[in-house]
């Protein structure tokens, strides 16, 4: 008979147990007096303490969770369905199969159905669940665990931290409230429960431990600082709770990787209690902004700049008109210390820097030229994602605009490609135009990295030093691919 693994893991956590609180044989020497018998703990009751503490927490919790079903009508909305570079993220996560099973367009003129999870956290309706269920969403129906349908209005949502917060209007009575801990507080290897409907099967209670908090570099979003579970967690728990053995929620389930085994992650409940109030009280977040492009310092460039590798984070690009422009910071410098508080890395800045109120000065210490500069930075308020994706793709890169590729698009330059950058312009006597790169060309990689974002391009770009060149991998009209090397200019 075959035994999954996790099976097996659980058998061998169990035996464990009951070896332990078992009676045990002296290991005095074989010719010492044998000593007088332990009493023997009962091994039985403490077990069933435990098993009583899963139970009360899945009784405790399970009415708040909510199966979220969401209707995207495809011809109303062509564009709808998460861009290329969530595309890839996430079918990353949950493996092509079901990702095509559960996110993918099938038919562009169909309605399309996508299941999720929610937890309700205000009695007066109000219902948070993960932004990549519910984001392209003409419909919503939220279905209660005693049955009970209800259409549910979007009250907002936020794309940086994947979470969304719904209403149910006019409930018939009393709504039953997730109880919310501490996400702080967590320790690694304690206990962890998790309530959602996988592939529809709801309310389905699996339970681990914490494996590790404060995970970032994941790629799901842009403020990470995961939990990280192996409590098993399969699409449609998105939106779900994590709990603790007190029944309280930690975290909000997201994503899992779908090439490892019991690696799944949550957003820790303190990070969602506060975008959760913020979408209720104005319906959007509002963040601090610098307006910089800022990357990690690899081991070659922290030799380059002089500093250590785990000094702070490299400016790549610093915007026209920004706060950090206006701040006087340079491309080129190196964020060491942000408000008084030494930068780990650039999700570390990045969530540092929301956090402060827009309007406010922070001071910062910068490495440049290897030497320590202080400067201070009016922070300002971060645009929209869709303010920011606007102002990107119309801008000059190396001479090149380029925008998203789109179905539309590819076909109309005869492109077989299904993502990368479309360049609509190249400037004369550019660098873009010294490479070759021609008005219609598709860009589908950047020094061996896939591109479909106009930001992420840029950023690559600016890390480029003067003189130094990178290969960009094109598809040009009619399906013909070929390489090209971009330079960036010397001054």
């Amino acid at each position: 008979m075959m035994i999954s693994r996790r099976a097996s893991t659980w058998m061998l956590v169990v035996s464990a147990i009951v070896g332990l609180l078992a009676p045990t044989a002296s290991a005095q020497p074989r010719d010492a007096p044998p000593a007088p018998p332990l009493p023997a703990p009962d091994s039985q009751r403490l077990l069933r303490a435990l098993e009583d503490a899963f139970v009360s927490v899945a009784d405790r919790a399970t009415p708040s969770v909510v199966n979220v079903s969401v209707k995207v009508k495809r011809e109303a909305q062509p564009e709808a369905g998460p861009s290329p570079e969530t595309e890839e993220r996430f079918k990353e996560f949950f493996g092509p199969e079901l990702f095509e099973r559960f996110f993918r367009r099938r038919n562009p003129r169909e309605e399309g159905r996508a299941a999720g999870s929610g937890v309700i956290v205000d009695a007066r309706g109000y219902i948070v669940t993960n932004n990549h269920v519910v984001e392209n969403a003409t419909e919503i129906e939220v279905r209660l665990s005693d049955g009970h349908k209800f259409k549910a209005t979007l009250v907002g949502r936020d794309g940086r931290t994947d979470l969304a917060v719904l209403r149910i209007e006019n409930p018939p009575g009393p709504l039953p409230v997730a109880e919310l801990g501490d996400s702080d507080r967590l320790r690694v290897g304690q206990w962890a429960i998790a309530i959602g409907n996988p592939f529809g099967l709801d309310r389905t209670v699996t339970a681990g431990i914490i494996s590790a908090t404060g995970r970032t570099h994941v790629g799901v979003a842009t403020y990470e600082a995961f939990i990280q579970t192996d409590a098993s967690i399969n699409p449609g728990n998105s939106g779900g709770p994590l709990l603790n053995l007190d029944g309280r929620v930690v975290g909000i389930n997201t994503a899992i990787v779908s090439s490892g085994q019991g690696i799944g992650f949550a957003i820790p409940i303190n990070m969602a209690r506060d975008i959760t109030t913020q979408l209720i009280a104005r319906g959007r977040v509002v963040r601090g902004w610098l307006g910089v492009v800022i990357q990690d310092l690899t081991a070659e460039l922290a030799a380059g700049f002089g500093v250590k590798e785990d000094a702070g984070v490299l400016v790549a690009e610093v915007m026209k008109d920004g706060p950090a422009a206006a701040g006087g910071l340079r491309p080129g410098d190196i964020i060491v210390e942000f408000g008084g508080t030494a930068i780990k890395d650039v999700p570390d800045l990045q969530k540092r820097v929301a956090a402060i109120e827009p309007g406010k000065p922070a001071p910062l210490t910068v490495v440049r030229d290897r030497k320590n500069v202080t400067l201070s930075v009016k922070v300002g308020e971060q645009p929209s994602e869709e303010a920011l994706a606007a102002a990107e793709s119309g801008d000059d890169i190396l001479g090149l605009s380029v925008e998203p590729l789109t179905p539309d698009t590819a076909r109309q330059y005869r492109l077989s490609a299904r993502s990368g950058l479309l360049v609509t312009e190249v400037a004369p006597d550019s660098p873009g135009a010294a490479a070759g790169i021609k008005p219609g060309d598709a860009i589908i990689e950047v020094s061996r990295r896939p591109v479909s974002d106009p930001a992420v391009f840029r950023q690559i770009v600016a890390a480029l030093k003067p003189g130094e060149s990178v290969p960009v991998y094109l598809q040009r009209g009619g399906g013909r691919n070929e390489y090209v090397m971009l330079t960036a200019p010397k001054p």
